[in-house]
């Protein structure tokens, strides 16, 4: 785990953690949800709803600030502190900003698809989850063999721990066997991630102007 926390790396959980309070400090859980309305990521399409005016482009990185619970910004911090440093220190600070973010916009593509395609409901989606599970690809691949505690206590590779997690996300997406949790989001995150990592690195048939030795 990291100890010191690099400036995006930082910069990322104070604003995630200050959204959140003030997600509290307005009662974004109650009607009218002033930050969920217009800042969460809504389907494409018009909203059935009086109050929702659907989705906007901006969301596609709004999103990501917003969380759904005390346990829900935990988890996502928590993950966002222990992958972002070694990740940051790797790439520097503003590849790094890229990545995260490629990750976060194509996770909200991903369920913007998903969502138009197999709709499924009308409803918002909200998290770091995506940019979060776009760190965790690249610790795989960038540390394959550091130790990641599964449920806090058995360690396993963290890209055999990747592999699993990724599998996992399939199957519940796919299955639909836990509702309310964006798992094709997620999986967007990972493969987002994945592309612009196999860009940077030269192995697509697109090269970067400068290639990084990942």
């Amino acid at each position: 785990m990291p100890i010191r926390t690099p400036p995006v790396t930082r910069a990322l959980l104070i604003a995630n953690i200050l959204v959140f309070l003030l997600q509290m400090v307005l009662h974004d859980s109650q009607p009218p949800y002033p930050l969920t309305i217009p800042f969460a990521l809504w389907p494409l399409g018009p909203s059935p709803y009086s109050d929702v005016v659907g989705f906007e482009p901006w969301q596609l990185v709004t999103y990501a600030f917003l969380h759904g619970g005390m346990q829900h910004i935990l988890f996502n911090m928590l993950a966002l502190w222990m992958f972002g440093g070694p990740i940051e220190d790797v790439l520097g600070s503003k590849p790094f900003a890229t990545y995260y973010f490629t990750s976060v916009i194509g996770a909200a593509l991903t369920q913007l698809a998903v969502l138009h395609f197999f709709p499924s409901g009308y409803y918002p989606t909200v998290g770091a989850s995506g940019g979060v599970f776009g760190l965790l690809l690249a610790y795989g691949l960038m540390f394959p063999r550091a130790q990641i505690l599964l449920y806090f206590a058995i360690p396993i590779p963290a890209r055999v721990f990747v592999l699993l997690y990724g599998i996992l996300e399939l199957v519940l997406g796919v299955t639909g066997s836990q509702a309310g949790v964006a798992h094709f989001a997620h999986l967007g995150g990972l493969v987002f991630g994945y592309i612009l990592l196999q860009y940077w690195r030269g192995r697509l048939p697109w090269k970067p102007r400068r290639r990084l030795m990942l």
